[in-house]
């Protein structure tokens, strides 16, 4: 892909990636972050995005997965975590969360396994679909609905730090 290629796409899909990184880290400079990691990843490796689905798709799993990590690897995830409550209200699909919701999901998230945390953004927070599913992960829909049972179960045997 040329340069010209490349900016004519960061400028049109930036914005997207930065709403969603936001919408996951709940900060304006992480999300910034995560913007340049895709799309250094992407213009590094452009090969990586296989045209099997739309860029736009591609884009947002590679940032999930881009926000997912940072939110395991996260320096601060100890100081959040101290700050939140024992419980959170439940997020509703859309809306962002407050500081203290966010601390639980990132918790909770940081303890799946990969699959499970992404399935479970993309169908508790995002609100979609077992087929919108399928196709951003490439599996068929039953396998959505296996892996969402095991999010259930392995939620249920996580211990909440408070």
């Amino acid at each position: 892909m040329g340069d010209a290629r490349f900016d004519a796409v960061y400028r049109s899909h930036a914005p997207i990636v930065q709403r969603r990184a936001r919408a996951m880290l709940g900060s304006d400079a992480d999300a910034w972050e995560v913007v340049q990691d895709v799309f250094m990843s992407f213009y590094e490796c452009p090969g990586q995005f296989e045209g099997r689905s739309q860029l736009s798709s591609y884009l947002y799993a590679a940032t999930t997965n881009a926000c997912l990590t940072r939110i395991r690897n996260r320096k601060t995830r100890a100081r959040l975590l101290d700050r939140r409550g024992s419980e959170a209200p439940a997020p509703q699909p859309f809306m962002p969360l407050d500081p203290e919701a966010l601390a639980l999901l990132h918790d909770l998230l940081r303890r799946l396994p990969e699959p499970l945390a992404a399935v479970a953004l993309y169908y508790y927070i995002d609100d979609l679909t077992h087929d919108e599913i399928a196709r951003l992960v490439g599996c068929s829909r039953k396998h959505v609905g296996n892996l969402l049972e095991r999010v259930v179960a392995a939620t249920r045997t996580l211990e909440v730090s408070c």
